[in-house]
Parts: structure tokens; sequence; C-alpha cells
């Protein structure tokens, strides 16, 4: 059976999964923010257009802008859009959108020529007086910014961005005072409150008004203590007030929540060693960029990805050194699979960073799926050349052998990688999990079922694990009553999981449930629609129920979706001659199975 690629966050694990199976996502903990939605389906922009050909006509143009925003092509949307806009510099439209393009790709002296042009027909023009305010921030210009911030449209009092931004610019403007007064009289739920501590937290610290900091620092964080970035920002700001042992605290609190981030493991190693850390935030500039990169975190998080893009441009044009926002922008490409666009984001990152690393191994993960083979190797040998019991590094070779189907070197690659550890933990379970696919595929079974049992043993309950090893005994007819319940336990969690309710489906079919079976088949093809496996079962299933007709319909669709070499033939078969009788297991029988039998 196939094995999809999975994704890489580039700032915790790796995963390339397996069928069965579905992929695992591990999510970057990033700020909370708060914010109105600024650009919803906004088309985006330039860049990466070697391959492309301008159009010979205005209509041409526009219409291929408007496609690559569709599919959130950036760089071919905003080649367009530049191009288009020559045939027509006076349209409004054309104007508004090749400036939200050109923003979004980072071309910012471009953008702002554009942003002039277009508050210069509609001043009220939120998005342009946005980014024009963080050109001004940019150059100092702290009144100007206020006076651009202020004419963002209606109701812009309540709009935490042009109000968190005109705070910083009295910061800027030497007023702090003014500053922590505008924070002050935000208004809103429980998560403003945190939101509005943090940032007068930073504020204060900017300012050098250590206790009014701390203070509000230290709300913010007993609010959000299991937030990356506000650990981040607080263990710093004790360190930097000599409070080595409370920083160390805050920093190993977190690393029981995900350990081993490599911002947590730096700024430990950096303490234990002595050494200090540096502010988080520590000029008007980068806290006006952590206002944005806040939001675009926000907008990541939530599937808005050209809003977070314009968001994280406009922090990383105040504060281009910033790694987070970096490593944020990066992932969204690999979320809109501009694997190359992602990999050029990854490698902005500089070599001292504590997320180079990680991101030199997500460029590798990239490269692998751009079938750049080679490459992909030899960029996890590059990491493993330094570190070579790197354990990220390790698993990332080993997935990728897996994809390949090399399950002998994965299984070896995968070893390698746990016996790296020096004390196993829950975070582990994954090396487990995907040695034991490893094995499975390799037919050595017992030690595929003993690493599975080791996962479930450090995560209980994990779904992936209940599904695989539910799965595989229901397949050989072993364990049946344990593996059924894992499989419901599997489906509870992931009830949308295409590949965990084909598993339930059949296990339902093994146990000759044929109406439940079907029932819950095509509930799973309706999630998986392209998956033979899927298709197969439900074929299956299908002809047990006696609605043969459909069954190979299924079969043959089965057969269209490219499965597996060996299965094709029985499939092939199927829809030759159908199934043979296969009575109900008898009571006795699926007591005798489900027992071990």
């Amino acid at each position: 059976m196939e094995e999809p690629k999975g994704k890489r966050n580039t700032v915790t694990s790796t995963s390339l999964t397996a069928r069965r199976r579905s992929g695992l996502a591990v999510a970057i903990v990033a700020m909370a923010a708060f914010a109105q939605p600024v650009l919803a389906n906004q088309p985006p922009s330039p860049a990466y257009t070697d391959t492309i050909d301008a159009g010979s006509t205005l209509a041409g143009n526009y219409l291929s802008a408007w496609v690559a925003g569709v599919a959130r092509d950036t760089s071919a949307a905003a080649f367009f859009y530049r191009e288009a806009l020559r045939d027509d510099p006076r349209s409004p439209e054309l104007t508004e959108r090749a400036f939200i393009a050109l923003t979004v790709e980072g071309s910012y002296a471009e953008a702002a020529k554009l942003g002039e042009r277009v508050l210069a027909r509609d001043p009220t023009n939120g998005v342009a007086q946005l980014a024009l305010a963080v050109r001004d921030l940019r150059n100092k210009q702290y009144a100007k910014a206020r006076g651009r911030l202020a004419k963002g449209g209606k109701n812009r009092s309540d709009d935490i961005t042009a109000t968190l931004l005109t705070a910083w610019s009295y910061v800027g403007s030497g007023n702090s005072k003014r500053a922590l007064e505008i924070i002050d009289g935000m208004k809103g739920a429980e998560a403003i409150a945190v939101f509005r501590d943090y940032h007068a937290g930073l504020i204060a610290d900017v300012a050098g008004n250590n206790a009014e900091a701390e203070k509000r620092l230290k709300a913010a964080y007993q609010a959000e203590s299991k937030t990356l970035r506000m650990v981040d920002v607080y263990g710093r700001f004790l360190a930097r007030r000599g409070r080595t042992e409370e920083a160390k605290t805050v920093y190993r609190e977190f690393d029981k929540l995900l350990p081993r981030h490599p911002l947590i493991v730096d700024a430990l190693a950096k303490l234990d060693a002595g050494k200090p850390l540096e502010s988080a935030v520590p000029t008007v500039a980068a806290g006006a960029a952590e206002v944005l990169y806040g939001l675009g975190a926000a907008g990541n998080r939530q599937g808005d990805e050209i809003a977070a893009m314009l968001y994280l441009r406009l922090a990383l044009w105040l504060d281009d050194g910033n790694p987070l926002t970096t490593i944020t922008l990066a992932d969204i490409y690999d979320r809109l699979k501009q694997m190359e666009r992602a990999n050029d984001t990854y490698d902005l990152l500089p070599a001292a960073s504590p997320l180079r690393r990680s991101a030199d191994i997500q460029i590798a993960l990239n490269l692998e799926q751009l079938e750049r083979r080679p490459e992909a190797v030899e960029q996890l040998q590059k990491v493993l050349a330094v570190a070579p019991m790197d354990t990220e590094a390790l698993s990332a070779l080993g997935n990728i052998y897996r994809s390949r189907k090399d399950f002998v070197r994965a299984e070896e690659i995968y070893t390698k990688a746990l016996d790296s550890i020096g004390k196993i933990d829950n975070s582990h379970w994954s090396l487990f999990y995907f040695r034991g696919i490893a094995h499975e595929r390799n037919k050595q079974w017992p030690k595929a079922e003993a690493d599975f049992r080791k996962a479930l043993e450090l995560f209980p309950d994990q779904p992936l694990v209940l599904n695989y090893l539910g799965y595989s005994w229901v397949d050989q007819h072993m364990n049946l009553d344990e593996a059924f319940k894992m499989l419901k336990r599997a489906v509870e969690q992931r009830p949308t999981d295409g590949y965990i309710v084909d598993s339930l489906g059949w296990a339902y079919y093994r146990l000759g449930r044929y109406d439940e079976a079907v029932r819950l088949l095509e509930k799973a093809v309706e999630l998986k629609p392209a998956d033979p496996v899927i298709n197969d079962h439900l074929g299956d299933a299908y002809w047990r129920v006696g609605r043969k007709l459909e069954a190979t319909f299924q079969w043959n669709h089965a057969r269209d979706l490219k499965p597996e070499p060996e299965e094709l033939p029985k499939i092939l078969r199927k829809i030759e001659v159908g199934l043979e009788d296969e009575p109900k297991p008898a009571a006795a029988e699926i007591e005798k199975k489900a027992n071990g039998g």
C-alpha cells in the first residue's frame, strides 16, 4: 500500500506516515493573537517566475493572476498582476490587488509605491494604511505612523492591530506612559487581557521600567504558561534580571509539555553555561513586529494563508532577522505545497539560529517531496556529519527511506535513532511506531507488535498506533476483541480520518457483520475517495450483502487508483469472478480469535 508523505513541522518533530494509517502532524506552538480578519480571499504575488510567460493581453494576465490567487500561488499571481497593471496602470482594482500581492511577496519598495496610489483614491483603505504605517515605523517616523493608523477606516479605534502599533509608536516617540495608557484602554474578553499584559510588559521593558515590565509579563505568563513565545520572552526577562534559577524553572516546565524544542534546549544550555540571554523584543521595531507576528501566526492556524503571509511579511520588514516569523512563513509555504519557496525561506535562518538544524531537516523532507532524492539524503547527511546521533535527523532519514518502501534501511535508521536516546520518554512513542511499521512491512510481525505495544505504553490511546495495531490484528484474524475495542477508540478520536474509519469497517467485515461494515466503509470512501484499499474493502462488503453490481464498480475503481502491485491480481480476480462464499464466523470461532487463536 502506498505510504503518503506527511509533513514535519520545523520546530517540533517530523513524520512521513503510513497508510492505515494516517499522517502525523505536530503543530507549532505560537503566541495567541486576537485580530479581526483583514484580507479574506485576496489574491497573492511574484518570484519563482523563470518558467512563466506573460500573457499577450490585459484580460489574459488578469485571468492568470486570478487563477494563481485562487491556487494561493503567490509568486505567479503577483507576476501576472504586475503585467496586467502595465497594460492598465490607472485601474484602481489592479492597483490594489498588485499592492497586496507585492506586499505578501515581500517586494516592499514596489508595494509601498502602489500603496500610496491606493490611498490617493481611498484614504480609508486599512491594508494600505497599515503597510505604510509599518514603513514609517521602520523609518522611525512615529508621528506619521500614528496618523496613518488613525485613518484606517470605520471603528479603527476598536482594531487591536492599530491600537497596539499606535502604542509602540509612542514608545518610539519617548512617551511610554502614553503607550501604556493606550494598552490599558483596550477592552475585551479575558484573552484580550492576556494580550494586553503581554505587550504592556514588552513596552515597559523596552522603556526600562523593570517593575512594571515584571508585573505585566508575570501576569501574561501565568495566564499563558503553555505558549512557546510567552515562555521564551518571560524566561529571557528573568535571566536578564539575574534570576537564573527562576528562568530555568520556566523553561523546564515547558520542556515537560514539548520536550527538546530547539529554542528551549538552547536557552537552558546557555543558562547552565552561565551565558546571558538577550531580550526577545529589544527595540520599538521588534515590538511592532511582535504585534504583526502574533497576527500572522493566528492567521496561519486559522488557515487564512494570505492574511497570515501579509502580516508576517510586514513583521519581517520591521525585524528581518526574527527566526519564529521566518519559520512560520516557511511553514505556510509548506502547507501550500510550495516546497521551493519554503526551502528558500528556511535558508534565511542564520547558521547560528537554534532553529537552523530543524530547518535543514525540513529542507531535506521537502527535497524528497520534490523528488530530488539524492539531494534529500545528502542534506540529512550534512546534518548528521555535524551531529551524528541527532534523533530528529535520524528519524527524518528513516521516514524518507520508509516513504521509498526501503523498509530494511528504514528499520536500521530508526534503531540507530532509538539507540541515540539516553532516556526514553513519552515523546519517543513515534519512533517505536515508525519502526513498528518498518518491521511489519518487512514481515517481522513479533518485532512490529512489540514496538506498537511500546508506543502505546508511552502514549496510551494514541489513535494512529491503536489503528495500525488494531487493523493488523484484524487483518491476521488475531485478538479480534481487543482489536475491535482499539479501533473504536481510534475512531472516537479521529471520526473524520478515512483510514481509521476504514479499519473499523474492515473489523466489522472480518467479524461477518457486513451491514455495519458497509455503513462504515461507505463513510470511509466519502472521507478518502481516492484510496484503492478503502474502495476495495467497500467492494468486498457490497458483495457480501448482495450488492454485486456496486461491488464490481468499487473493485474497478480500486484497480484504476493504482493499488499495490501485490494487491492488483487479487482485485482483477474479484472483478472477473467475484468473491467465493464465506460464511459468517461462528460465535465460538470469534471468541477463539478474540483470545489470540
